[in-house]
C-alpha cells in the first residue's frame, strides 16, 4: 500500500454511500472519583460518586462513528430501539455523528440496548473500567418489525455502495439479525453482486451466505464447532477460514489481533500483516474499526487486499486510544503508514 494509493481510496470516501443494519448499542460511561465515595446509610454499602458522564453510540454505533470519522459521505442506520431515554441519546448521537436516523426504529415494548460501563478516575487522570451493566432485548423481535426491517432493506440496497451487518446480540432472533432477516441479506446479496454485503457476527457468523464475512479465530473456530471455547492457535487458523470460506460462498476476511489477517478468496488464502502498535493499547471497538476501514475502502474502489490492509491500519490507530472506542481519521492514517 503505497501513501498515493492510500490517497486516492480516502478521497473517494465522500461520495461512498453506506447502510449499517444490526445492533446499535448506546455506550454509557458514568465516571466516578473514588475519593468521593460515601456509605449509603440504607444499605451501608459503598455509593460510589459520579463526577462525569460521556453517552457515544456502540456496537453498530461504533460502525458508523467509524465510518464518518474516515469521510463516507452517507451513512444510514437500520435498527431498533426502544422508547426510553437510552434510545433518544442514541439516535442524538448518531444525528450528531452525520448518521441518517430515520430507519432506527422506535418500539415501546423494547429497551434500548445499552452497555453502561463505569469508569474510576484516578489521581492522575487515568480512568479504569469496572464490572461493566448490559442493557439487552431477550425476548425475540416481532414479526411486525422484522418484516419492516426487510421491506427497507430492499428498499435501501438499490441506492447505496455496501450494506454492513453488524450482529451484536447473542441471544437469536433477540437482536435486529433475525433469521428472517440474515435470509433476506442472504437474498440481496445474490440479487446484487455489484454492492458490497459485509457481516460481522458475534455468535453466528457460520449462518451467513452470500456475504462477505470477517470473523476472527475463535468465532470462526465456534462457527464449525460451538464447543470450542478457546482461541486457536495460528497454525490452525487457514484451515478454519478455508472450511468457512467454502460455507459462506463470498470472500472471507479472518482476523488475527496483532499477527493481521488472513484473506481467503477462489485464488487462495493470503496474509494480510498487521502494522506496528507501541505502548498500551485498548481492543474495543477494535473488530468494528476494522471493518469500517474493509468496507469503506471496497465501497471506494479499493481491491480485497488493499480493502484489508486499511482494515488494519485503522484498528492499529484505534486501538491505540485508550478508555473509549476510538476513531481514526484519513490524516491519522496518512500518518501511521510506514514510509
Amino acid at each position: 500500500m503505497t501513501r498515493h494509493r492510500l490517497e486516492e481510496i480516502l478521497g473517494a470516501l465522500p461520495g461512498v454511500s453506506i447502510a449499517v443494519v444490526g445492533d446499535f448499542f448506546l455506550d454509557r460511561y458514568l465516571v466516578m472519583d473514588p475519593a468521593l465515595t460515601e456509605v449509603s446509610l440504607e444499605t451501608g454499602l459503598d455509593a460510589f460518586q459520579v463526577v462525569g458522564k460521556r453517552n457515544s453510540p456502540g456496537a453498530a454505533g461504533t460502525v458508523t462513528s467509524n465510518l464518518r470519522a474516515l469521510g463516507v459521505g452517507t451513512l444510514l442506520a437500520l435498527g431498533v430501539v426502544g422508547e426510553d431515554g437510552e434510545g433518544y441519546d442514541l439516535r442524538r448521537g448518531l444525528e450528531a455523528g452525520g448518521v441518517d436516523a430515520t430507519d432506527l426504529l422506535t418500539d415501546a415494548g423494547l429497551f434500548t440496548p445499552t452497555y453502561i460501563k463505569p469508569m474510576f478516575r484516578h489521581p492522575d487522570g487515568s480512568e479504569t473500567e469496572s464490572n461493566r451493566q448490559d442493557i439487552k432485548n431477550r425476548t425475540p423481535l416481532s414479526p411486525e418489525l422484522e418484516g419492516h426491517l426487510v421491506r427497507r432493506l430492499r428498499q435501501i440496497t438499490p441506492s447505496v455502495d455496501g450494506v454492513i451487518i453488524a450482529d451484536q446480540v447473542q441471544e437469536r432472533n433477540c437482536g435486529v439479525v433475525t433469521d428472517a432477516v440474515r435470509e433476506e441479506l442472504s437474498r440481496l446479496g445474490r440479487q446484487h453482486p455489484d454492492k458490497v454485503f459485509f457481516a460481522d457476527s458475534r455468535v453466528r457468523i457460520g449462518e451467513f451466505r452470500d456475504v462477505i464475512c470477517k470473523p476472527n479465530r475463535l468465532e470462526a473456530a465456534q462457527a464449525l464447532d460451538p464447543s470450542v471455547t478457546v482461541e486457536s492457535p495460528r497454525s490452525q487458523a487457514q484451515a478454519l477460514g478455508q472450511a468457512l470460506f467454502e460455507r459462506t460462498g463470498r470472500p472471507l476476511y479472518l482476523t488475527l489481533s496483532h499477527e493481521g489477517m488472513l484473506l481467503f478468496t477462489q485464488g487462495g488464502c493470503t496474509h494480510l500483516p498487521a502494522f506496528p502498535v507501541t505502548g498500551p493499547t485498548d481492543p474495543v471497538g477494535a473488530g468494528d474499526s476494522c471493518t469500517a476501514g474493509i468496507v469503506s475502502a471496497l465501497c471506494a474502489g479499493a481491491t480485497l487486499e488493499e480493502a484489508g490492509l486499511v482494515g488494519n491500519l485503522v484498528a492499529s490507530i484505534t486501538v491505540q486510544k485508550l478508555g473509549t472506542t476510538g476513531t481514526a481519521s484519513p490524516g491519522e492514517l496518512l500518518a501511521a503508514l510506514p514510509g
